[in-house]
């Protein structure tokens, strides 16, 4: 294994913050953005990829465009109307988006434009209906200080959001409506050196920065970061999809790893290396060899009728397995591209033999391909064309990997690494909006923004100091959670104990989360009805835990139905001291040696029992007094 030390590579980070705006419309029609559950109707679309007023077709469009997917569109009056099926012209700009967006454009002193144009981005992956987004430029320039260091602002952009993908199975991508349209403002950051933790801390202070002006959405899902990653020698790769804080750190560490890890597999290419692969006369059928292998993938794909083929590559023996650091391999790296083409079966003779593909189908292979002792194979099975367009996609990344890195687009995933997703959109991607008009910035709109720039995050952090009567550090978790809005609900009853509330929503659902809880099927209207039963004496303290992780995991969809679940019941006073008085006779030897000290193990005994049906104090309470009488 090679050594790798962050510091010496020469890591670059670029970060883009897409936050969505609190407007309660959407960005070009009346709509309002609700998430929906259950749907009115659906439809369905083939979205193709069209040349530019140049005449090119984007590469991330035709990438797309390749893989020939079906997308279905789910509906529900209450969140689309005609303008997110594209069977009708947008409406007029939500006013309430651009004097946000001209507002944060202030905050960070960024230079706005008197005129925006609303421009259309080619997106064929299906998350727009109508294959592409509309985006408008509104200023560029500006910094944000962060440790003391000026971090530029390269472009502030209000745009509208994409469809939120439901699942993607059998040559078709689901999606729901209700997200589509919604406003957010995108915020491009110059590129900067130094570490992973310091990248966090930027996003840190936008994020800060966004939330105090409190005109933009809250809550999971509503801020998302996308990373632009490169070393020395290497494109620029993008990440799309880091959601959480903790995780863009991990993300950022995992590609620079993988960037390098890619040069020094470019480095021993080329050492080995003498001739390309040649489209034509590298590529084989081979179905009839395997027709007896007993891997449960080849047998499948035999059964299914599909197309076995194998690809020659000269001198690369043993380079496809090469692992400079652990995980990293171009073996990986082509496997993860050809998964877009609906393609899962794919082998590279480094890991053969191996999942039932034995020696003597290689010998077959080898013989069959005029393999000499340094050349490797790589076997691929699937539908034509999908198979071909697989294959052609391989070769060119063999034929990149001489170069290191590439620039290409990828996903963060939920271990911390990414996948690839497409490569780089390219300057045909974006062409004018035919259906809105240019849209004039007027001096006095300008002067509002100034003059609407919030309070700073210290600041805002102090009022909530005062107002709930909770410390520093309680009041900055709160704050930077995404349910900050959900506390200033709750605590408006005055019955709810800030603290209380407080530690619940940073420090309970947070537990749940890293115990694989999913916080995403919690939603808003669940939490209040629990701090509801609360308040009203309906269930103790000790029950919200279970009530959340019955949620959390899936086994309960509401509030009641998690109770019923976990049999979840308040006990009378009087039931309580009948188990009470149980526990203490049961541990009389141990009360009369240990007097009052004895309350901790017998608090753990009564907690262990009650759990759910009593408050922790109440219990501790009648505990002393019996005690104490004793």
């Amino acid at each position: 294994m090679s050594e790798f030390d962050i510091e010496k590579i020469g890591l670059k980070v670029g970060l883009e913050i897409h936050q969505q705006l609190d407007t309660h419309k959407k960005l070009f029609c009346n709509c309002k953005p609700v998430e929906n559950t259950e749907f009115t109707g659906k439809f369905t679309r083939k979205l193709r990829a069209a040349k530019s007023e140049l005449g090119k077709i984007d590469p991330a469009a035709l990438f797309e465009s390749s893989k020939s997917k079906t997308m279905v569109y789910y509906e529900n009056q209450n969140s689309c109307c005609l303008v997110e099926k594209d069977d009708e012209p947008p409406h007029d700009l939500e006013t309430k988006a651009k004097e946000t967006a001209l507002l944060i454009s202030s905050a960070l002193d960024s230079k706005i434009f008197s005129e925006i144009h609303v421009m259309r981005k080619t997106v064929i992956d299906g998350s727009n209906t109508s294959g592409f987004q509309r985006t408008m430029l509104v200023a560029q320039g500006g910094s944000i200080v962060v440790d003391e260091k000026q971090v530029g602002v390269q472009s502030i952009c209000l745009e509208e959001d994409a469809a939120k993908l439901i699942k993607d199975e059998d040559g078709h991508r689901f999606f729901s409506l209700d997200r589509l349209g919604v406003p957010l403002v995108e915020i491009a950051l110059e590129p900067v050196t130094g570490s992973p933790a310091f990248v966090r801390k930027i996003a840190l202070s936008l994020g800060r920065l966004l939330r105090v002006t409190k005109k933009v959405a809250r809550g999971i899902g509503t801020i998302r970061q996308d990373v632009n990653v490169s070393i020395d020698g290497g494109g620029v790769v993008e990440i799309k999809g880091v959601q959480q804080l903790e995780q863009l750190e991990k993300i950022i560490e995992y590609e620079a790893k993988r960037q390098y890890g890619l040069k020094l597999i470019s480095k021993k290419i080329n050492s080995l290396i003498k001739e390309n692969i040649d489209g034509d006369n590298d590529i084989f059928e081979i179905s009839n060899l395997l027709e007896q292998c007993n891997s449960e993938i080849i047998k499948q794909s035999l059964q299914n009728k599909n197309v076995i083929k194998a690809i020659r590559v000269k001198n690369l023996a043993g380079v496809f397995g090469f692992e400079p650091f652990p995980g990293i391999r171009l073996g990986k790296e082509i496997g993860q591209l050809v998964r877009f083409f609906g393609i899962g079966g794919i082998f590279h003779s480094d890991e053969l033999p191996n999942y039932g593909i034995e020696s003597k189908e290689i010998q077959y292979v080898r013989k069959n391909l005029e393999l000499e002792k340094d050349d490797a194979f790589l076997i691929i099975t699937g539908k034509e064309p999908a198979i071909d367009h697989a294959i052609n996609s391989i070769i060119k990344r063999i034929k990149d990997a001489k170069n290191g890195p590439i620039a290409e687009t990828r996903a963060a995933t939920p271990k911390n690494e990414t996948v690839f997703l497409r490569p780089r959109p390219g300057a045909s991607r974006m062409y004018p909006e035919t259906d809105i008009p240019t849209i004039k910035i007027s001096d006095n709109e300008l002067e509002n923004a100034k003059l609407m720039i919030p309070k700073s995050w210290d600041e805002s952090i102090s009022q909530i100091q005062n107002k709930y009567k909770i410390n520093e550090q309680l009041s900055e978790q709160i704050f930077d959670s995404e349910y900050f809005d959900l506390f200033e609900k709750i605590c408006g009853s005055k019955k709810s104990s800030p603290s209380f509330v407080a530690s619940v929503l940073c420090s309970t659902i947070t537990n749940l989360q890293r115990n694989s809880f999913d916080a995403s099927l919690l939603k808003d209207n669940e939490i209040l009805d629990t701090f509801d039963l609360l308040n009203d004496n309906k269930i103790s303290k000790e029950s919200i835990e279970i009530i959340f992780k019955q949620i959390m995991s899936g086994d309960a969809v509401s509030v009641s139905e998690a109770i019923q679940n976990a049999s979840i019941k308040s006990l009378t006073e009087e039931e309580l001291n009948k188990i009470l008085d149980v526990i203490i006779q049961d541990h009389l030897d141990e009360i009369k040696r240990d007097g009052m000290h004895s309350i901790r193990s017998l608090m753990g005994l009564a907690m262990k029992q009650v759990r759910g049906q009593a408050s922790g104090n109440l219990v501790n309470n009648l505990l002393s007094e019996k005690i104490k009488k004793l």
